[in-house]
C-alpha cells in the first residue's frame, strides 16, 4: 500500500547549516499494517511524514501509494489518498468554522468538487452517526465553532476527519503528545478502534516507547535519518523498553537519550 524507495533529503545543502535529514530510506507497508516509528530528536521521523504527505519533496527517491507514484503530486493532491493527524490539536481543522462544516470539507477530500451545498440533511445525519462513535457528545453540537472545543475534543474530531473517508494511508504525527494523560488515553483508544474498524494502513510517529510497543503490529526505529531496526509480529510483542534501548546501543554503539519523553 505504501512503497518508499531510496528516499533522501538534505536541508541547507552546501551551507554550514547542512543537515542530512533522511538517508536512502526504503520502507514498504502492506495493506492494513499499523507501524509505529520511534527515535530521538533529529532522527528524521517528522521529515519522513512530511515527505510522504507531500509537505516536503524528497531530493532523491520514489513514493508509491497503492501502486501509483505520487512523487510529483502536491500535498492537497495527495490528500485524496492520505489522512493525517498532527501533534497540535489546533492543526488539521478550521477553528472559525462549525463542526459540520469541517466534516463536510473532509468528506469531500476524495470526491469530485462541485458547487452544491457542503452540508446537506443527508450528510448531517451521516456526520451525527460518525460523531456518536467518539462518545463525546459532539453529535449534538454540529453547529458549534471548532475553536470552542477542548484540545481532546478537537483531536478526536481531527482523527475522525482524517479517517472516515477511509484513506489509503493514515499518518499520525505524535498526535497524543500535546494532550494531558487522560485525553491522550482517550485518543489512543479511539485510534486503535478506528484503525481496526476500517483496517487502515497506518504509520504513527511517537516519542513514547511504551506507546510504540503497545500499538500496532510492527515497529521501526530511526536514527540520523536511517531506519536502523525493524521488527514485527511475535518478535515485536516480546519487546520491552529495556530491550529496545539495548538494541539501539548494540546497533549504534551508544546509548539512546533516555529522558522521560522517550521513555513515556
Amino acid at each position: 500500500m505504501l512503497d518508499l524507495k531510496q528516499i533522501s533529503m538534505t536541508f541547507n545543502e552546501g551551507t554550514p547549516d547542512e543537515k542530512r535529514a533522511l538517508r536512502h530510506i526504503d520502507l514498504q507497508l502492506d495493506k492494513g499494517e499499523f507501524v509505529t516509528v520511534i527515535g530521538g530528536n533529529g532522527a528524521g521521523k517528522s521529515t519522513l511524514m512530511n515527505i510522504i504527505s507531500g509537505n516536503l519533496i524528497a531530493d532523491v527517491g520514489t513514493i508509491a501509494v497503492d501502486g501509483e507514484q505520487v512523487n510529483q503530486l502536491r500535498e492537497f493532491q495527495r490528500s485524496r489518498y492520505i489522512g493525517r493527524v498532527f501533534q497540535d490539536p489546533m492543526a488539521g481543522t478550521a477553528p472559525s468554522m462549525t463542526i459540520e462544516e469541517n466534516l463536510a470539507i473532509a468528506y469531500s477530500r476524495n470526491k469530485k468538487r462541485n458547487i452544491r451545498l457542503g452540508v446537506t440533511k443527508k450528510r448531517r445525519e451521516l456526520f451525527r452517526e460518525y460523531l456518536q462513535t467518539l462518545n463525546l457528545g459532539l453529535e449534538n453540537r454540529l453547529t458549534a465553532k471548532v475553536g470552542l472545543l477542548s484540545g481532546g475534543e478537537r483531536q478526536a474530531l481531527s482523527l475522525l476527519m482524517a479517517t472516515f473517508t477511509e484513506p489509503n494511508i493514515l499518518l499520525l504525527d505524535e498526535h497524543t503528545a500535546a494532550l494531558d494523560p487522560a485525553r491522550a488515553e482517550l485518543i489512543t483508544k479511539l485510534t486503535i478502534d478506528i484503525v481496526e474498524k476500517f483496517e487502515l494502513t497506518t504509520l504513527m510517529v511517537t516519542h513514547n516507547m511504551q506507546q510504540a510497543l503497545d500499538m500496532g503490529n510492527r515497529l521501526i526505529m530511526m536514527d540520523a535519518g536511517q531506519i536502523i531496526f525493524d521488527v514485527s509480529g511475535e518478535e515485536k510483542s516480546a519487546l520491552t523498553i529495556d530491550r529496545l534501548l539495548g538494541e539501539f546501543q548494540r546497533i549504534r554503539g551508544r546509548q539512546l537519550a533516555s529522558d522521560q519523553t522517550v521513555l513515556g
